[in-house]
């Protein structure tokens, strides 16, 4: 028997049924969504906080590997480690990407003492791709620090094989950190701060081409820190036939070019060998990802990410080996969790940023040079200046992204992530990813004893950081991951031009 048609009063009946049933169940959906996040945020808390892998990273990365300049063995080995703990957690696509660099330099050995008019150990080192001395350089300091260009010039030969005082005694020394934001009333600031630099009478390209000239054994100039500490970078283009360069503690300089006003004879002895890597002339950005698992979003994704490069003179602790435990570690608490996000997350740690952000510059050429690519990034956040833990993020005026970010604070609280501030910085990784338009933000972190002390310095050891700092600022970048990878809808773009950049001329 055929069932009859029901009637149009019936079928609405049925209609309004179906309606109330789902605005009944709605909020229950809602509810139970919700749970699901909070209980995914509470085990990345737990995950973070009772059973971390940090300091262990942490220490492998500063106390083992160490000192990690771009194009250096140890740089390829802490990019291949880093790769090799991604594909251990259960990450995919863990891989090393190459972008040309040049020639990789690394630091042998280096030793320098005054001997006359009493024995005196330096604290001393080379400038990065500086070539060795000719040898254990013995003799007569000549101090040139209060001659002109014509007066050098006109010593000629005497320069011969010599070890150059270059600078005057240092007068203005790196006294104080940036301002901390957050603080009341206190800016912030949009880059590496200006840091005091030692001065001397003659231009330093000219006085380099003029003792590279008359063959000139090695050039000693002072650091501008204090208390020991030394400030020392180097350019990967220094002609190789250029006079070796050391960077002696301003304090130590500072005696000896005193000693050598006052008429005193300066004897001491210098030896620096370094070595230069030609065969492979690349350098690696680290790859790696969690799949996403939303088929509507997940090509779309998530990236986070830290420079891995260091420079020479200590191991690199805060910076920048805090940020990249920072980021690493909160892929593995994802992992472990066994966290399935809606959209892939990424990270990526960087090599070249001392250099001018060089590996964030080649993975944005390689993979997000078209409008169509950009579009896939959800959100890049980076993890760099400062030390300590992380505070909340540099919002680059994008008030619109504010919103979400401040919301993704509030359970961090307790922890001390407490402020989100408008205003954007540069010198860092971001940058590009800003520059170009898409939404990118920097972790804000501690500022004190960073810039007086360990940034670029050989005082970058690992003791500036605790154990519950690298704990926290993993747990903040994996829940601020997840909440962008879990989002219903995309991160606003505010296209700005950072006030600052972050060359290799800028950081020297």
């Amino acid at each position: 028997m055929i069932s009859p048609m029901p009637t149009r009063s019936a079928l609405r009946s049925r209609t309004w049924l179906v309606v109330v049933v789902f605005l009944a169940l709605a909020p229950l959906a809602a509810l139970a969504q919700r749970g699901d996040a909070d209980a995914t945020l509470a085990r990345i808390r737990a995950e973070g906080l009772e059973r971390s892998a940090a300091l262990s990273l942490f220490l492998t990365l500063t106390d083992e590997i160490g000192a990690r300049l771009t194009g250096s063995p140890a740089h390829v080995r802490s990019a291949n480690w880093a790769r090799d703990r991604f594909a251990q957690w259960g990450l995919t696509n863990a891989q090393l990407e190459p972008f040309e660099f040049g020639a990789g330099w690394e630091l042998l050995h280096v030793s320098a003492a005054m001997t006359q008019p009493r024995y005196f150990p330096l604290i001393a080192y080379p400038d990065a791709w500086s070539s060795s001395t000719a040898g254990m350089l013995s003799g007569h300091a000549v101090y040139i620090g209060d001659k002109t260009l014509e007066q050098v010039t006109a010593m000629g030969q005497q320069l011969k094989g010599r070890i150059i005082l270059t600078h005057p005694p240092v007068t203005a020394f790196v006294e104080r950190d940036r301002p901390q934001p957050g603080l009341a009333d206190a800016p912030v600031a949009t880059g590496n701060p200006p840091l005091p630099q030692a001065r001397a009478p003659i231009p330093a390209r000219a006085l380099a081409t003029l003792l590279q000239q008359v063959g000139a054994g090695v050039t000693i100039r002072p650091s501008t820190y204090t208390d020991g500490t030394v400030g020392v970078l180097g350019s990967r283009t220094t002609p190789r036939d250029a006079v070796p360069a050391i960077v002696v503690a301003t304090e130590q300089y500072n005696m000896m070019a005193r000693l050598a006003v006052s008429g005193q004879p300066v004897v001491m002895t210098v030896e620096s060998r370094t070595r230069h890597h030609e065969t492979d002339r690349n350098s690696y950005n680290v790859i790696a990802e969690i799949a996403g698992t939303d088929p509507a979003v997940r090509d779309e994704y998530v990236l986070i990410g830290a420079h891995l490069d260091s420079w020479h003179a200590a191991n690199g602790a805060t910076d920048n080996a805090d940020g990249v435990v920072a980021v690493m570690e909160a892929m593995r608490i994802l992992r472990a969790i066994g966290a399935a996000p809606r959209r892939t997350i990424k990270v990526a740690l960087w090599s070249g940023e001392e250099q001018g952000l060089l590996g964030a510059r080649a993975y944005i050429e390689q993979h997000l040079a078209t409008p169509e690519a950009q579009a896939k990034l959800q959100v890049y956040l980076n993890d760099d200046p400062g030390s300590g833990r992380t505070l909340g993020f540099y919002m680059e005026k994008n008030e619109a992204a504010k919103q979400f970010f401040d919301g993704w604070l509030a359970p961090l609280r307790d922890l001390g992530a407490t402020i989100n501030v408008v205003e954007g910085i540069g010198s860092t990784d971001h940058v590009p990813f800003v520059e170009a338009g898409m939404p990118a933000f920097n972790a804000i972190k501690d500022f004190e004893g960073y810039d007086v002390r360990t940034r670029h310095t050989n005082a970058d050891f690992p003791e500036r950081m605790s154990e519950n700092e690298l704990k926290q600022q993993a747990v903040v970048m994996a829940t601020f991951a997840w909440q962008a990878a879990m989002l219903d809808k995309r991160i606003p773009r505010a296209a700005r031009t950072p006030t600052t950049d972050h060359t290799e001329a800028r950081r020297r």
